[in-house]
């Protein structure tokens, strides 16, 4: 029988949806927290195959998910390209910049980042031969707006503002730069499906930021261009995007992106989204995630409420945004116990 995520992604509504959440491998599980601390850091967790294949198959043993993601991190293709990456413990990553024409000079091209990212290949094959047979396996990566975001400001911040002052100072260096990102993209995640990822999810969690004619160039057309290019070198693959912040332009992201799921984040109502998303295809979401720190009678409704608003389409159950460390395993399990009781 095809995977129930496969079935959803091709269009096909089930009695009851298959069931993942964003950062389910992560802080909130001690089995994670117990890998991490074995590999030494952040980074060299995500470079050793063994270890980063570990963490993504611990929330499929101990929860049952209809998906495995690939445990690797966003910011691996700008290292990969030549800039400088540390994460500091309590602030995030840290990068080298590209502000100028010199900095995007430097970077290396395109084709030679596979030889950095080839311990990420390494993992997704480990895992496509290691997860159950039911369960799928999804391959990433950060969209180029978001990742040029971090680039350019050397860290996350809460606005995206060095971006956007590049923007309006060189547009063009911008442009050359999101460029760059998006053939890296395209090869990065191509090789993920070589090495057997059967979905990719491209995350941009900045969208949300860009306004005006800036949203369909920086966010949709990048994710466009990505996806059109995944289909040609490996027709049938499905691709999920995820534009976060949409807010009401999720409306027409299938159409905008040709991607067959669109994730939602928990800035719109399932009741809108089913109503303006869902009929143009798949739809990934969209419970707000702190109802897994809170728990209690609330998360059993709103979990109720999105599976109910998305039943009459294609939906893969999923949270709004990325689990967070303080999570409850037990409102975890409560979370996948509803969803599946129907």
């Amino acid at each position: 029988m095809t995977k129930l995520l496969l079935r959803a992604l091709a269009g096909e509504t089930l009695p009851v949806p298959p069931i993942w959440m964003m950062r389910q491998a992560g802080r909130y599980l001690p089995e994670y927290r117990a890998t991490r601390e074995t590999a030494g850091d952040f980074l060299s967790l995500c470079y050793n195959p063994d270890l980063a294949a570990e963490v993504t198959l611990q929330p499929i043993r101990r929860f049952g998910f209809d998906a495995a993601i690939l445990f690797a991190d966003i910011l691996l293709i700008p290292q990969a390209l030549g800039l400088d990456l540390a994460f500091e413990a309590g602030e995030g990553p840290r990068l080298s910049t590209v502000t100028t024409e010199a900095d995007l000079a430097r970077l290396r091209p395109t084709d030679a980042i596979h030889d950095t990212l080839a311990p990420v290949y390494e993992t997704v094959r480990i895992l496509s031969g290691a997860l159950p047979p039911e369960t799928a396996l999804i391959g990433f990566a950060g969209a180029p707006w978001t990742v040029a975001t971090y680039m350019i400001a050397g860290r996350g911040t809460p606005d995206q503002g060095p971006a956007h002052a590049l923007i309006r100072s060189n547009r063009p260096l911008f442009e050359a730069l999101l460029d760059r990102l998006t053939l890296a993209t395209i090869d990065y995640l191509s090789r993920q499906v070589e090495a057997g990822a059967e979905v990719v999810k491209i995350f941009d969690s900045w969208a949300g930021s860009l306004q005006g004619d800036d949203f369909a160039a920086y966010a949709l057309a990048p994710a466009a261009r990505i996806t059109a290019a995944l289909k040609v070198r490996h027709p049938g693959l499905p691709v999920i995007a995820f534009p976060r912040g949409a807010g009401e332009r999720f409306a027409g992201t299938h159409a905008a992106t040709g991607a067959d799921c669109i994730a939602l984040d928990d800035g719109v109502s399932p009741e809108w989204a089913a109503a303006h998303v869902q009929p143009d295809g798949c739809v990934q979401g969209n419970l707000a995630s702190p109802h897994l720190v809170t728990g209690g009678e609330a998360l059993v409704t709103e979990t109720r409420r999105v599976v109910r608003a998305f039943a009459h389409g294609p939906h893969i159950f999923n949270l709004g945004h990325g689990i967070t460390p303080d999570a409850s395993i037990d409102n975890v399990h409560r979370m996948i116990d509803t969803v599946r009781a129907g």
